[in-house]
C-alpha cells in the first residue's frame, strides 16, 4: 500500500519550488536529488551526504615563526588575586 500525499507548486524568486508535507518525514536542511522519469513523472531522493574531511596538511609552515613554548614556560606561578575589585557592587566601600 502506498501512502498518496499532496503538495503545492508556487514561486520562490526565479524558479518554483514545490512544498512537501510534513508527513513524509524529511527534515529540513536536507539535500535532495530530484531525477526525471518521464514528461511530468519524478523521483526526488536524499542526496548520500559523505562525511566532508578538511585538509590540514598544507598549513604546517605557514607561520614558521611561531615555535613551541618550552615545558618551563608552561607552568604559571600561583597568586592570590584581588578578585573584590571587580565587584561593582560596592560591598567592601
Amino acid at each position: 500500500m502506498t501512502d498518496e500525499y499532496r503538495g503545492k507548486v508556487f514561486k520562490s524568486g526565479n524558479s518554483v519550488a514545490l512544498r512537501l508535507p510534513k508527513g513524509l518525514g524529511m527534515t529540513e536542511g536536507t539535500e535532495m536529488r530530484m531525477v526525471r522519469e518521464g514528461p511530468m513523472a519524478f523521483r526526488v531522493e536524499p542526496v548520500d551526504a559523505t562525511k566532508r574531511k578538511i585538509d590540514i596538511s598544507g598549513f604546517a609552515g605557514k607561520a614558521p615563526w611561531l615555535k613551541p613554548i618550552p615545558p618551563e614556560l608552561r607552568e604559571f606561578e600561583h597568586r592570590e588575586l584581588d578578585w573584590h575589585l571587580l565587584d561593582k557592587s560596592g560591598a567592601d566601600r
